[in-house]
């Protein structure tokens, strides 16, 4: 091979791999994947032909529980309830999943459901969409962590609009990263070493943390 050739296989090759790397990098910021300035959640789906501005009234269902601490859906539920009070992108109301009316719908989260379903959830809840979903794990200090699966469907025509799951472990390094991000964003608590370690150790001040990152991702 001369040596013009192989200076054009080189230059070829080169090529290649700075296409493939730009298609990553297009395809991470399209999903909404980890950005270096903005520590987000690593792992949810927002559906692109969705406007959440046009589902005015949300109710957030409380969230079902797979961990052995029976209390923890329903702090979770309220924490999340108020950060995405905070969000102000649509009305949302609470309801616990004993109301008498979310139990009559007898919906399973995890199916698909039909027209009719659709339109009786929608009368009897008077809202736009639901947003369900579960606490998969949890554990408290010394080795807070929690794993959630949530999931937004429009009741107009059954869709995904919002999807998201994550597991948080207090001990990784990652997870420290954005607890220290997410102090500095708050001008009414400490951000030093003592605040990110309060918020390892307050099953309260934890959960805060991970529900500013779920209302994050809207």
């Amino acid at each position: 091979m001369n040596p013009k050739t192989a200076q054009q296989k080189v230059r070829c090759n080169m090529m290649k791999k700075i296409l493939i790397v730009s298609s990553v990098l297009i395809f991470c910021s399209g999903c909404g994947m980890y950005n270096s300035h903005v520590p987000t959640a690593d792992y949810f789906y927002l559906n692109p032909d969705k406007n959440l501005a046009n589902y005015g009234k949300v109710v957030l269902v409380q969230l079902d529980n797979h961990s052995s601490y029976p209390e923890i859906s329903a702090d979770v539920t309220s924490s999340l309830f108020e950060e995405l009070q905070k969000k102000q992108i649509f009305s949302i109301r609470l309801v616990p999943q004993t109301d008498p009316v979310w139990r009559s719908l007898q919906l399973d989260l995890n199916s698909a459901y039909t027209i009719e379903q659709l339109v009786t959830a929608r009368k009897a809840l008077g809202c736009d969409a639901v947003l369900v979903g579960t606490v998969t794990r949890y554990s408290p200090y010394p080795h807070m962590m929690i794993g959630l699966r949530l999931k937004m469907i429009g009741l107009d025509d059954g869709h995904l609009i919002w999807a998201f799951e994550q597991i948080w472990d207090a001990s990784d390094k990652k997870t420290e990263y954005r607890i220290k991000k997410y102090l500095e964003s708050q001008t009414t608590v400490r951000s030093d070493t003592l605040g990110q370690r309060l918020v390892t150790m307050s099953p309260l001040k934890f959960l805060k943390f991970v529900s500013y990152e779920v209302a994050r991702t809207l």
